[in-house]
């Protein structure tokens, strides 16, 4: 049984640094302790976040002084209505049963299930899932709210959706343009645009440590936003 949970940004330290990446500025998240999601410790070290010379965005998952420590970052401004597009620049089909990757909007208050919107590249701890990527609309809880997909072993891939007043649509595709997969949801718990940040985070699905032992780094090479 896949633990299907939400992404959820937690509570964390103030962040003490930013990033640039895609032409604008991220907080990179620290928490002192575990928090959401996971639970997981959240590091703001440039081992576990940075940007190269290229202007893609590093997040690491590191094991340091006997602790596993996570990597998220948060886009300094609102977005709103319009399509996010995340261009992934390494391969995620085989990240370790026990890794997540988000990518999703997020509201600290309660209103609309926290306006989020997931794509979640993950195997929720199962080795033998068949499915390695969902989106969801939260609540996921809730009957029709999220699809499941396999998602191949390319060495580039792209995720979108699509956010407007009555409906969310998702598409990922190959670097080389081909379908993976796609979703329209016009459910009752399409979220209004509001005080939600875009996220992007890589964590260990209940804070438990990769299968493998080993570390984990995923690299994007850009992140892109068209206004509806």
């Amino acid at each position: 049984m896949l633990a299907l949970s939400a992404n959820g940004a937690g509570a964390a330290t103030a962040p003490v640094r930013s990033i640039s990446f895609a032409g604008s500025s991220w907080a990179v998240k620290s928490s002192a302790g575990l928090v959401g999601p996971g639970p997981n410790v959240f590091s703001n070290s440039p081992e576990n976040v940075w940007v190269d010379a290229a202007g893609q965005l590093h997040l690491r998952i590191t094991y340091r002084n006997g602790q596993w420590l996570s990597a998220e970052v948060v886009l300094d401004h609102s977005l709103g209505y319009g399509t996010y597009q995340f261009n992934l620049a390494s391969p995620t089909g085989q990240l370790d049963p026990n890794v997540v990757l988000g990518l999703f909007t997020w509201s600290d208050t309660a209103a609309y299930n926290h306006r989020e919107i997931d794509v979640e590249l993950a195997r929720w701890g199962d080795p033998t899932a068949t499915t390695n990527a969902q989106y969801v609309v939260q609540p996921y809880s809730r009957a029709g709210n999220l699809v499941r997909f396999a998602q191949p072993a390319d060495p580039t891939t792209s995720h979108q959706f699509t956010w407007g007043p009555k409906a969310v649509s998702f598409l990922s595709t190959t670097g080389a343009g081909a379908t993976i997969a796609s979703w329209k949801y016009t459910g009752r718990d399409v979220p209004r645009s509001g005080d939600e940040r875009t996220h992007i985070n890589l964590w260990l699905n209940g804070g438990a440590p990769p299968t493998d032992g080993n570390e984990v780094e995923v690299v994007l090479s850009g992140f892109t936003f068209t206004a509806r």
